[in-house]
């Protein structure tokens, strides 16, 4: 037999108003215009501008600005701003993340990768059948400017959406021309195949050039693991030799559409904050960008007003009436969103200043403290995830450079003083061991870590190859150099 209980729970739910703050937080300042374009498009009452008040000039007697407001409101054409689903309620708008075709996106000034290479391919003078095969292998290439996709998988894509058939010797006979397209070494399948094209590409009696593809052709192993002394056994050649053909190697490009791709992908990073040392004091400035002067509009707010005030008050007109207080509604915390906005991100820069102050007055790495989400929130007395917001998608612009926010934060370490130092500081000293190193005998994880603690920096083996990999820097095998 089935039975109902009653039970009683305490839940947490976000308001409407705190979802809509917590989006805006976390965009960047780049995005917010976009942000506030959009809400702008879709929402008539909100308008640019400052609040000012009407002179009196301008003010008409309460007669006739009731007679003109009920006279507007009953002008609205209530489909030109809504659906009929819509008027339940305010939808909410998204966090920066747009379909592609309801954002504006900018225009691109420099021509992509694709479309540089469909041109180029005009000029090869292919035949039909060829040219839309150059065609599927330039859709094929990626970012880095590699043909990964297998030409086995290239017939069948041809087959199915071209409905030509074709064989692998005729796609390879064709994707030799696309190898001879621009930039050099676009179109490899792989790096050893990219370095070949490029060294072709150049003179091939130059002595250094033929032995630098000898070396690509017959000891690519070899060469990638730095296994300079069997190259030199398996090639009879001396030190020297092999020195000056290693340099032509790594005077190639190994992602030959990579130079492209970042123009296209790129985004200049726009700092959200200023940081200025003005008379032995730092200043904090909030980019203009986030501090949009925004408003109700004042004719829609009359609307509401003078229906208050009427009379006459029929189905037809309070349904418009109610489309326009909610978007009046919507429009004010729109605005006092993008306001809390803006003393968040204050109050959060102004705590991390003052935790970080050695570092913004110096610029010196080795100065950053150990600081963690939780230090800053408890500051400004604010929740962990709020900070995180803030420090994940903000930069801050500096004397010494524009830095993203979480540069600042990073783990503790303790010295032989029993002093916690930054993550940061230990990195920045890593790179200098690793710069100054003989790169003939570049050092080991094990040696570095000896060093950093005869330095007064206690940390494990384990945690300089963690370090090292997180500044990108390869094994001691691959640093080495002739």
């Amino acid at each position: 037999m089935q039975k109902l209980n009653l039970t009683q729970a305490l839940t947490q739910k976000l308001s409407p108003q705190q979802i809509q703050f917590i989006k805006l937080l976390q965009i960047p300042t780049a995005e917010l215009s976009s942000r506030i374009e959009e809400e702008l498009e879709s929402n008539p009452v909100l308008e640019e501008g400052r609040e000012e008040e009407q002179k009196e000039s301008e003010l008409e007697d309460d007669v006739n600005l009731e007679e003109e407001s009920l006279e507007a409101i009953e002008e609205i054409n209530l489909s030109d701003y809504v659906n009929s689903d819509e008027i339940n309620g305010y939808k909410m708008q998204g966090d920066g993340s747009f379909d592609d075709d309801e954002r504006e996106m900018p225009i691109p000034t420099t021509q992509s990768l694709l479309d540089n290479l469909i041109n180029q391919l005009s000029f090869l003078k292919l035949d039909e059948k060829q040219e839309t095969i150059g065609k599927q292998l330039v859709g094929s290439i990626d970012d880095e400017g590699y043909i990964t996709r297998p030409l086995d998988s290239i017939v069948n894509d041809l087959a199915f959406s071209q409905n030509i058939d074709i064989t692998p010797e005729e796609i390879e006979e064709v994707l030799k021309k696309v190898q001879l397209l621009d930039p050099p070494g676009i179109g490899a399948r792989n790096l050893q195949e990219c370095l070949a094209i490029q060294l072709k590409r150049k003179n091939l009696e130059d002595s250094k050039v033929k032995l630098a593809y000898k070396i690509v052709m017959l000891c690519f192993e070899e060469f990638k693991k730095k296994h300079y002394e069997k190259i030199q056994k398996k090639l009879e050649i001396n030190q020297e030799e092999l020195k000056a053909a290693v340099e032509t190697i790594l005077k190639l490009n190994p992602k030959p559409g990579g130079y492209q791709s970042v123009l296209e992908k790129s985004q200049i990073l726009t700092p959200d904050f200023i940081l200025k040392e003005i008379n032995g004091r730092l200043e904090i400035i909030l980019n203009a960008k986030n501090a949009p002067y925004l408003k109700v509009s004042q004719s829609y707010a009359d609307m509401i007003d003078a229906y208050s005030k009427s009379k006459k008050k029929d189905k037809k007109l309070k349904q418009t009436v109610t489309f326009v207080k909610q978007k009046l509604d919507a429009a004010k915390w729109f605005i006092d969103a993008i306001k809390q906005r803006q003393e968040t991100l204050l109050k959060t820069m102004r705590a991390i200043v003052e935790h970080q102050k050695a570092f913004f007055t110096s610029g010196d790495e080795s100065n950053l403290k150990p600081m963690i989400l939780k230090d800053i929130a408890h500051k400004i007395d604010m929740d962990i995830s709020t900070v995180s917001r803030v420090a994940n998608s903000k930069a801050v612009q500096t004397d010494f450079g524009v830095f993203p926010l979480k540069f600042f934060f990073s783990e503790g370490i303790s010295t032989d003083e029993g002093i916690d130092v930054s993550s940061r500081e230990v990195k920045h000293i890593l790179k200098e061991i690793i710069q100054n190193e003989d790169k003939t005998k570049p050092l080991s994880d094990e040696k570095i870590e000896k060093l950093l603690k005869l330095k007064g920096y206690n940390i494990a083996r384990r945690t300089v190859a963690k370090y090292r990999e997180q500044l990108n820097i390869p094994v001691a095998r691959l640093r080495k150099s002739l």
